[in-house]
């Protein structure tokens, strides 16, 4: 008790929600409102403070009302949550279901009507942001969704039948480590903030990125080659499609003017900068179907590896909480795990093509999902990590070859199809700015880009190239795109246009949950047994369980019990009620996977050795479809 008390004391004293103030009194970097610094958990080699830095485009306190112009950091986002919670007890649920590296509490919220059953008895979708702390717009996205089905709950009837009928799962913050460090200091990560030796040199994080001069952003440096070494190693030339010589194009090694580098110095000497910043392990790497070691952890040095793979399959608390949750609730039949930077519909298989390795039903389905999404978003993409992804480019720009698909290994949707027999997409929101095809040459590229900052944005999301005289390097420009707010993710006043979108795909994939709908049982006295018919059917789009879901026995196959009081059924023989029809020992009656669409019927035939009326529950137990029941009485 004491100890409750005085975490509460805490909370009120440093001015933070009392689940954050868990841990004692610990309070993380970007609430302590004392320190400029930014200070990262964990032994490293390098540097794990950085001068703090908090950006216009992020609400940091929460306001009187939530708007979506702006980002938001995860202690506003756990706000409107914890007040949602309040506002909606009878649809909501919000709960901890881990601590990141560093200790920060993963939120996540059921939404369901819990007057219509419990959320485990539903069919249900799982919608999940902020994997990768950086592409903080699929957060957002979470963010957004959540907030658009309470406020329609009880106002657009298809909403209030969604979440009276079926479960949603929202997480918005799965890395809050990661996206707290992204949005208080100019550091950039992949995914978890735990210490990893990047470059193999037996060191971790040695090699930071560094502000050089001052504005709180990580830009690019570009350098003029001057020496022999230094002229054989250049691969960028200024893009002859601006006039102003901003854009930098890439060509072969030493056939360019320039060496171009991200801010910072090289920290360990070894000729490479920043190569070896905060973390570098790969949430979205880190799941079990068809994981690979580490790169250069492959004993033979001929077998596949996998950067930011983690030391073993879910080695990363903030996996491992996703995988945990998943496995414990096989009811959920549709997962979005977002991200940012390519516009697509991303999806399985990462290992290998669709036509090869996917039953040719749930490849139809996900066909069908891909088409849906483009419509609604209007992304130019949308298939299987293996192909579509690999080659949506169709050409190397630098080489000019075909690309090839490519294999990704530990990879989520691959795990939501292949282990979990889900409707899995990873789906990637924002286009780095490439909104049209200003030279007619059929690439969204950098050059359009700019094009449309200009046009559009103001050329506020290019900083022009600025000379500075580097400690190691010697003079070279800073400048380029603004690797937060244009490349990574959009301006503020993009973010609620894509977020929207890409939300109301995912709301319409929820719609499409399966859904078993019991007619009422019919009674027929046939001699002196009783011939009890049930019958249901599956008025949602999807079945109760893919092919994939079968294979891998993910889910049980549908079923239906009579279950009576246990009194009149004691006795075997002797039982005052008893079950002839199925004549199964467990007296189940198993009806295999309910199609969408699909109407089913089974019968039972019961015996009742008294004269007195006897009441029965009709059970329907379906893993993915739910659980129904209905009250019968035989007399």
């Amino acid at each position: 008790m004491m100890n409750k008390i005085y975490c509460t004391l805490l909370a009120s004293l440093i001015g933070i929600g009392s689940a954050q103030a868990q841990e004692f009194g610990k309070t993380f970097p970007e609430q302590n409102t004392q320190s400029k610094f930014y200070t990262v958990s964990g032994e490293r080699h390098g540097q794990s403070f950085f001068k703090k830095h908090e950006f216009p485009e992020v609400e940091y306190t929460a306001g009187e009302t939530l708007t979506f112009d702006i980002y938001h950091s995860p202690d506003v986002m756990y706000h409107w949550y914890r007040l949602w919670a309040e506002q909606y007890p009878d649809i909501t649920e919000l709960y901890e279901v881990a601590r990141s590296f560093e200790g920060r509490p993963i939120l996540q919220m059921t939404i369901t009507n819990k007057k219509t059953g419990k959320h485990t008895n539903k069919p249900a979708a799982f919608f999940e942001g902020g994997r990768h702390g950086g592409e903080v717009t699929a957060s957002e996205a979470v963010l957004w969704l959540t907030k658009y089905l309470l406020d329609n709950y009880g106002k657009d009837p298809e909403i209030t039948h969604l979440i009276d009928t079926k479960t949603i799962y929202v997480r918005p913050q799965n890395n809050p480590d990661g996206t707290n460090m992204y949005l208080f200091s100019e550091q950039r990560n992949r995914s978890t903030v735990r210490p990893f030796d990047v470059d193999g040199d037996g060191l971790y994080d040695e090699d930071p990125e560094e502000d050089l001069n001052g504005d709180g952003i990580i830009h690019m440096m570009r350098k003029k080659a001057l020496t022999p070494e230094e002229k054989e190693k250049a691969n960028y030339i200024i893009d002859p499609r601006d006039p102003k010589k901003r854009l930098m194009k890439r060509v072969l090694d030493g056939k360019g003017d320039y060496l171009m580098y991200t801010e910072g110095i090289d920290n360990d000497g070894d000729g490479r900068f920043n190569e070896d910043g905060i973390g570098g392990l790969d949430l979205h790497r880190n799941y079990p179907e068809n994981w690979r070691p580490n790169t250069r952890e492959d004993a033979t040095g001929r077998g596949y590896t996998q950067f930011g793979a983690g030391e073993y399959p879910l080695s990363e608390i903030e996996t491992r909480a996703t995988f945990l949750w998943l496995i414990k609730h096989p009811n959920i039949s549709v997962v979005n795990s977002l991200d940012t930077r390519v516009p697509m519909h991303l999806r399985p298989p990462s290992t290998s093509s669709s036509a090869e390795s996917m039953f040719e039903k749930d490849r139809k389905i996900y066909e069908y999902y891909d088409s849906l999404g483009m419509s609604i978003t209007g992304y130019p993409w949308a298939g299987d990590v293996y192909e579509t992804y690999s080659t949506r480019g169709g050409t190397n720009r630098l080489t000019g070859d075909p690309l090839k698909p490519n294999p990704l290994f530990g990879h989520g949707p691959d795990f939501g199809y292949f282990y979990y027999g889900a409707v899995w997409y990873g789906d990637e929101l924002w286009n780095n700015g490439a909104m049209k095809d200003y030279d007619g040459d059929g690439v969204l590229d950098d050059y359009d880009a700019l094009r449309w900052d200009d046009e559009e944005n103001g050329s506020k999301g290019f900083k022009v190239w600025e000379k500075f005289m580097h400690p190691q390097l010697g003079e070279v420009e800073i400048g380029g795109f603004h690797p937060k707010f244009f490349s990574q993710n959009g301006p503020p006043w993009q973010l609620e246009g894509w977020i929207k979108k890409q939300s109301l795909f995912n709301v319409a994939m929820a719609m499409d949950l399966p859904e078993l709908i019991m007619e009422d049982p019919i009674v027929q006295k046939i001699g002196n047994e009783y011939e009890i018919t049930i019958k249901w059917k599956n008025v949602g789009k999807l079945p109760v369980a893919l092919d994939q879901a079968k294979r891998v026995k993910i889910v049980q196959e549908d079923r239906v019990m009579l279950e009576f009081d246990k009194e009149l059924t004691k006795g075997h023989e002797k039982a005052i009620v008893q079950i002839s029809e199925p004549s199964l020992y467990d007296k189940t009656i198993y009806a295999g996977y309910t199609e969408a669409g699909e109407e089913k019927e089974v019968k039972f035939r019961v015996k009742v050795n008294q004269k007195d009326p006897v009441k029965a529950k009709v059970k329907l137990l379906s893993t993915r479809g739910g659980y129904l029941e209905q009250e019968v009485t035989l007399q």
